[in-house]
């Protein structure tokens, strides 16, 4: 089973963004988006990597939002049954909504969360990956 960690930063937020995919504790995929992002799409990027990247086989992907995770688990299952519609207003980051939850539906992948910048190995490593990347670096 693969295990993966994903993260994102943005600096400020909003600002310049960077993710990371931790593939088996060694840093993996690095990326960003060009402009002006937040945390929020570079984490949800991070997962879309990490679900791209597994290409169906069975995985774990560890992820220290829970945003995230209840987006792909909870909410967008309603969301896609009303047409991408939800009360209150409309779906930010709707694009990449739309992109994880038919890849995570397709997915053999268990979303788990963990506390971030509590000292677990993957998430800080996948932390300190994501400013990297957030500041240019790739693999």
């Amino acid at each position: 089973m693969i295990t993966y960690y994903t993260d994102g930063s943005a600096s400020p937020n909003p600002g310049p963004g960077g993710f990371a995919v931790i593939r088996d504790l060694t840093p993996h995929i690095l990326g960003s988006e060009d402009g002006v992002t937040t945390n929020i799409r570079m984490e949800g990027m991070a997962i879309i990597a990490a679900l791209k990247d597994a290409g169906g086989k069975t995985c774990k992907i560890y992820t220290d939002s829970e945003f995230w995770i209840n987006v792909i688990t909870k909410w967008a299952p309603g969301w896609q049954a009303k047409g991408w519609k939800k009360k209150g207003g409309d779906i930010k980051n709707l694009d990449l909504v739309q992109e994880v939850y038919p890849l995570y539906q397709s997915s053999q992948a268990t979303l788990i969360w963990v506390r971030g910048h509590e000292g677990d190995e993957g998430n800080e490593m996948a932390d300190e990956w994501a400013n990297k990347a957030r500041q240019g670096v790739r693999l």
